[in-house]
């Protein structure tokens, strides 16, 4: 007697968004098109270079440096920070969109790397003409949902060009520092 087993895969779907919410503050964008909202924090250096970052009244985020740059290694780096900020942002807007557009995503994992040169790491190493900062970061999303693959790909390129996050990376900003 030959015994077949199947298995049928049951995916959860990802903890849901409110639609009605989505809608609600697409409907405000689209009233007021041209409101800018400021963001704040506030950022402490604890010593060594383990500094708190401090948003609105959330726990303190903890920003480090690895022992290769002479930090305590106990949290992601700024620029680690930096991807894990594309990532979370990236997502965000995959799965905001999905929602509006009626697929329901079973897994939304993103793995980001980028390259930087750190020989001139904060002025004191090699000073020579380079780029500081990344020179390419690159963003794979790993998704599932019910719809196909090219609607599943249509919503990452989608959310790609809408990401807040990834088009300050792309555009220039005016940044300013100057001592308080």
């Amino acid at each position: 007697m030959i015994m077949t087993e199947i298995t049928t895969l049951t995916q959860t779907p990802l903890r849901p968004v409110s639609k009605a919410g989505l809608e609600n503050l697409a409907a405000t964008a689209k009233a007021n098109p041209n409101v800018v909202k400021s963001l704040k924090i506030k950022t402490v250096c604890e010593g060594q270079f383990r500094n708190l970052n401090y948003v609105r009244d959330l726990p303190e985020h903890v920003i480090d440096e690895p022992p290769g740059l002479l930090g305590q290694d106990t949290a992601p780096n700024p620029s680690e920070a930096l991807l894990a900020a594309l990532g979370s942002c990236l997502s965000v807007g995959i799965h905001a969109n999905a929602i509006m557009r009626g697929i329901t995503l079973t897994k939304l994992e993103l793995e980001l790397e980028g390259d930087i040169n750190i020989t001139g790491v904060w002025g004191i190493g090699d000073l020579s003409e380079k780029r500081l900062g990344f020179t390419d970061v690159r963003a794979k999303v790993d998704v599932d949902g019910d719809a196909s693959q090219e609607a599943l790909a249509d919503l990452v390129a989608h959310a790609n060009v809408w990401s807040p996050v990834a088009n300050t990376l792309r555009n220039p900003v005016n940044v300013d520092v100057s001592i308080a």
